[in-house]
């Protein structure tokens, strides 16, 4: 398929700059596959679809603050620094997109806090935008992650028009969050309080958990037309034996698998046997998932509304069926759905 057919026109006051007053609170879109037909419900309604012993799978992977402003040496002039991932953790070296670009060079260092509290040297170009720079930290790993914490901000979506507060901290999280790693949030996920799922596991449907770290890559715009010729960029995910059991156990005894988010999807299409049952996997996946495609595990599908022309989107119409999904997109435009990270909710059954 070809990148144009993923266009659709959105109006940009669809999508949603705050998240709703309570997690669960947000609309649910329901749309049957086999069917086409499209239901609008509540989030909390999504109690109504799932039964004892069906599973859900969720990404427990932890947003950290990864957005930081700094001083270019001399000049002085605001730097923007995008932390994407550590990669080493003795030498404090991280890959980073730096904004603007054109005044960073290799040797430039950056400070960080009004009294300079920290400091990184450039070390290497790695694309136009990005970097590898080397924190100067003498101190002890704690006092350097705590130094982060205090000088980063919650990375919001440029399509946010506004600075993150301090209940950003919390709700661009999900509640089940555990592993430090991801630069966005895995947002169908956000929709869950501690209270539904306390509900849905009353009434007998299983968490089981995997971890895939989402990078900027998740939301690098496409730029071929021929979607066979896409690179996607690759993510950390693990996934355990337990997760594989609590999930392999539903689909032998023909209980529903639930893939909560694209992200989630993503690790559950990179592992698995010829047998269609999930493997326990670590490593990193480049994995993109677009129409044709056979899906191995989960058999729906809770995401949120995505923007034009990206691979969430793809992902999506792959599973849902390009038609329908193309279609209840237009039904979510005409229905003032939100779109986007704070935005409503889709489950696909």
């Amino acid at each position: 398929m070809k990148l144009s057919q993923f266009r659709f026109d959105l109006p940009l006051n669809l999508i949603a700059q705050n998240p709703p007053k309570r997690r669960e609170d947000s609309r649910l879109m329901v749309v049957e596959r086999n069917t086409g037909r499209i239901e609008h419900k509540q989030f909390k309604d999504v109690l109504d679809y799932f039964d004892d012993k069906d599973v859900f799978v969720v990404n427990n992977t932890k947003v950290f603050p990864a957005r930081m402003y700094g001083r270019k040496e001399k000049t002085g002039a605001k730097i923007e620094v995008f932390l994407l991932r550590e990669l080493n953790k003795q030498n404090r070296l991280w890959d980073v997109i730096v904004d603007p670009a054109r005044k960073i060079r290799v040797g430039n260092k950056l400070y960080f806090g009004e009294n300079d509290e920290l400091v990184a040297e450039v070390i290497d170009n790695t694309t136009s935008r990005g970097r590898t720079i080397r924190f100067l930290w003498d101190s002890d790993e704690a006092s350097f992650r705590k130094m982060l914490e205090f000088m980063g901000e919650t990375p919001l979506p440029k399509y946010i028009k506004r600075k993150p507060t301090e209940e950003d901290k919390e709700r661009y999280q999900t509640v089940y969050a555990k592993y430090e790693g991801a630069v966005a949030a895995p947002t169908a996920g956000m929709h869950f309080s501690k209270e539904l799922i306390k509900r849905l596991e009353i009434q007998g449907i299983k968490f089981a958990e995997l971890t895939l770290h989402t990078s900027l890559g998740t939301f690098r715009p496409i730029e071929v037309e021929d979607l066979s010729k896409h690179k996607m960029d690759a993510e950390y995910f693990r996934i355990e034996d337990e997760t594989c059991k609590i999930v392999n156990a539903a689909k032998t005894t023909g209980h529903r698998v639930c893939s909560i988010g694209t992200t989630t999807m993503r690790a559950l299409e990179s592992s698995f046997t010829a047998q269609g049952l999930l493997k326990p996997n670590e490593g990193w996946t480049n994995v993109f998932v677009h129409p044709p495609h056979k899906f191995s595990i989960a058999d729906s599908l809770i995401t949120n509304f995505h923007l034009p022309k990206t691979s969430l989107l793809i992902m999506v119409c792959a599973f849902t069926g390009y038609d329908l999904a193309m279609e209840a997109y237009q039904v979510a435009i005409k229905e003032k759905y939100n779109f986007f990270t704070y935005g409503d909710a889709m489950l696909v059954i």
